[in-house]
């Protein structure tokens, strides 16, 4: 479906939404920004943009829903445990608004 409004949401529910995305990733392992992107992108069918990426896991991890370790010369990113019950929210939140549309 390629239609505005549909186009509208997906958006608002990917580009303009990526922490859930980011948080259900780490839940698996620690990665990199960059890998996460890639990671996205094959999992969830689309590609946030380098700087939007680290923004979103720079306020992330200020929340403390991530924390960031280095591996050698990379920045490494991890689910807190505050993360894991966000995403557990972030959820359920998803579920309940789709039984709402049925």
């Amino acid at each position: 479906m390629n239609n505005m409004p549909f186009s509208k949401l997906e958006v608002n529910n990917t580009y303009d939404c990526l922490w859930p995305y980011i948080l259900r990733i780490l839940r698996e392992k620690p990665m990199h920004a960059y890998v996460l992107r890639s990671e996205i992108e094959k999992r969830f069918g689309f590609k946030p943009g380098n700087v939007t990426a680290y923004r979103v896991l720079y306020v992330l991890k200020k929340k403390g829903y991530v924390e960031k370790t280095k591996d050698g010369m990379k920045q490494v990113y991890n689910i807190t445990p505050k993360g894991k019950k966000l995403l557990r929210e972030a959820a359920k939140f998803y579920r309940e608004r789709a039984k709402m549309l049925k």
